[in-house]
């Protein structure tokens, strides 16, 4: 795989995704001081949701260590798209995804099929009381309302580990601080109170909503792996995995998440090379008989409400 230069890290091969975002959040920028104290902006707080999704997807690239060679540059700049720039702890985020990377769909082990608001096993599912057991018999119905509000519950998950560690996340609260700080005074100096609020609401709504949906194609439905089970390497990356097909353009909605497959074979493998290394994992899964996923998104859609239908508290 060296070989072939596909895990090379090159910082100038980024800079034409960073010069569109600097694009990007200048236009937004511009369009809000223009539109003034206006309920128009709420149509440019859904489109902030949007531009933070992108930036957080060049966090989750710094986090897997893709853009620069050395571990340092590439943290710091986690660090500021992830805390300054959307306001997540970066440090929270690493440790909790490279938990699910080691275990993916692995009961007890992924923090992402933790039993919470909605519930991934049967088992769980009976477990749910109260309004969450009203939930879990109904959740493929609700499961995208609720990921309007995915934003608001990473920053509650940030901000309580930061809290929890605070000698060692000076730096991180101090970041989250200025961003937090920053922008309500900017909303607050051209926006009235009211407005501003709501334009909160729309942008964390559009956010949760974006990232959700980037995300959940990539493993709901797929093979649930028990505490128990020992799979090797290969089948538990793969088995757990789904791909996305589409074009350029679909790359650059997930942010390259719609090569999940090769994303969890080779974490540190820049975001760009993805594409070029999935013909390589197709034909070493063929030969060595492991099922290969890939569907159109909407398929995926599909099927990962059609498996949280059949998870029930009542079932059979």
């Amino acid at each position: 795989m060296q070989r072939t230069g596909l895990l090379e890290r090159s910082a100038a091969r980024y800079v034409p995704r960073f010069v569109a975002l600097a694009v990007a959040a200048g236009a937004g920028l511009a369009g809000f001081l223009w539109l003034g104290d206006s309920w128009w902006q709420l149509a440019v707080g859904a489109y902030s949701g949007l531009l933070f999704t992108q930036i957080g997807f060049l966090g989750h690239d710094a986090g897997h260590q893709q853009i620069f060679r050395g571990r340092r540059r590439n943290d710091r700049l986690g660090l500021v798209l992830s805390n300054l720039g959307v306001g997540l702890s970066y440090g929270w985020w690493v440790d909790k995804h490279n938990r699910h990377h080691r275990s993916p769909n692995e009961v007890g082990r992924d923090p992402d099929v933790e039993r919470n608001v909605l519930a991934w096993t049967e088992q769980q599912a009976r477990s749910q009381r109260g309004l969450l057991r009203i939930v879990a018999r109904h959740q493929d119905v609700v499961f995208f309302p609720l990921l309007l509000l995915e934003g608001w519950n990473l920053h509650v998950g940030s901000i309580r580990m930061l809290l929890r560690r605070r000698r060692r996340s000076l730096l991180e609260l101090t970041l989250l601080a200025v961003h937090t700080a920053g922008g309500l005074a900017l909303l607050l100096t051209v926006l009235s109170p009211v407005r501003a609020l709501v334009f909160v609401v729309v942008q964390q709504s559009a956010f949760g909503l974006y990232l959700g949906s980037t995300f959940a194609p990539n493993h709901k439905g797929m093979q649930i792996i028990d505490a128990a089970a020992r799979p090797d390497f290969l089948s538990r990356q793969v088995l757990t995995s789904r791909n996305i097909k589409g074009g350029r353009l679909t790359t650059a909605v997930f942010g390259g998440l719609n090569y999940q497959i090769e994303h969890h074979l080779f974490p540190s493998m820049p975001s760009r090379n993805l594409a070029r290394c999935r013909p390589l994992v197709q034909a070493f899964c063929a030969a060595h008989g492991v099922p290969y996923a890939e569907t159109r998104v909407m398929d995926s859609y599909r099927r990962s409400l059609r498996y949280l239908r059949s998870v029930r508290p009542d079932a059979a």
